[in-house]
């Protein structure tokens, strides 16, 4: 019998997460699902880790080294069901995930995204996410009026917590191989589903994104054209008036990452773009610091998020 899920899982040297990964997936409630690991070249002994599983719903595939993106599209295409989730392979899922997914597409089955709540841990310490306009109730659900807007603090999609219908990923291309580096490839996707297709979002946390406690502000791939192109996205904000910001919120993070890895030209030209009405205090002081400030900003809320202190430039 055909499963109702296909739960996509990119692989690449992931050795002491990988098994909690996929043991969140196992202890679903929902049990009608496959899953498809993409080992994209890891170097290290997640295969043998994946290999030692025993249940006939796992699927490997190993690929050379080609990307987050490539192994995602890659994934979706050795699917055999209509309804994919994805999970990174250090991140897990409660055990409602999937029931949760399966819900909301019952509940609106026209939405060409379907999100659920997520929380973020670092170490021990468990950090909230935030979404504008969306009523706190953790029963609430329903279709996002406007996905831009709902996105300015934390984005209502993120990729372990998310479902799409198979033949929508597929009319909207997937993921754009060409974006090699974060952050870009997810925000890429969510931009071009969310202006031509309805957002069902459900409250309720059902997965959890483990930070690692890494400085993710720091990339040392200076390639542009592995980032996400965002002015591909103006011509349409005369239609979807809150992408504007959702763009200039995105353009600010990338100006710190180049800021951080010494370009000042891209940096540049990323501020220039942006409509500085659109960012708060917080990060227009943050775009005038230097970069060891920069650094030390980061290292300082880290160090904060550790002790259970949670402060965003978002809000």
């Amino acid at each position: 019998m055909k499963a109702f899920f296909s739960v996509v899982i990119p692989l690449y040297n992931k050795q002491n997460h990988i098994k909690n990964t996929i043991d969140s997936v196992l202890k679903q409630g929902f049990i009608d699902f496959e899953i498809i690991i993409i080992n994209d070249g890891s170097t290290d002994q997640s295969l043998d880790v994946i290999n030692s599983i025993s249940d006939s719903r796992l699927h490997i595939y190993t690929i050379k080294n080609q990307g987050v993106s490539f192994a995602r599209n890659y994934g979706v295409n050795k699917a055999t069901t209509n309804h994919i989730a994805f999970l990174d392979a250090d991140d897990t899922w409660e055990h409602n995930h999937l029931e949760s997914l399966y819900n909301l597409y019952q509940a609106y089955p026209s939405c060409g995204l379907y999100c659920t709540a997520y929380q973020k841990r670092m170490h021990d310490v468990i950090i909230p996410s935030t979404y504008f306009g969306i009523p706190n109730s953790k029963a609430w659900s329903g279709v996002i009026t406007d996905f831009f807007e709902a996105s300015t603090i934390n984005c209502i999609a993120w990729t372990s917590a998310v479902s799409i219908p198979k033949h929508i990923f597929l009319s909207v291309k997937g993921f754009d191989n060409r974006i090699k580096t974060g952050p870009g490839e997810d925000i890429d996707l969510w931009i071009r589903l969310a202006l031509k297709h309805p957002v069902a979002f459900t409250n309720t946390v059902t997965a959890t994104h483990n930070l690692l406690a890494e400085n993710r502000l720091s990339n040392s791939n200076k390639d542009l054209k592995s980032y996400i192109d965002l002015d591909q996205y103006e011509p349409f904000i005369a239609q979807h008036t809150s992408l504007k910001k959702y763009l200039d919120l995105n353009r600010f993070a990338l100006a710190l990452m180049f800021k951080v890895n010494s370009d000042e030209l891209a940096f540049k030209n990323c501020v220039e773009k942006m409509d500085l009405t659109n960012i708060n205090w917080k990060q227009k002081v943050l775009l005038k610091c230097n970069r060891s400030t920069l650094l030390l900003a980061k290292s300082l809320q880290l160090f904060l998020k550790s002790s259970h202190l949670h402060f965003s430039a978002f809000k």
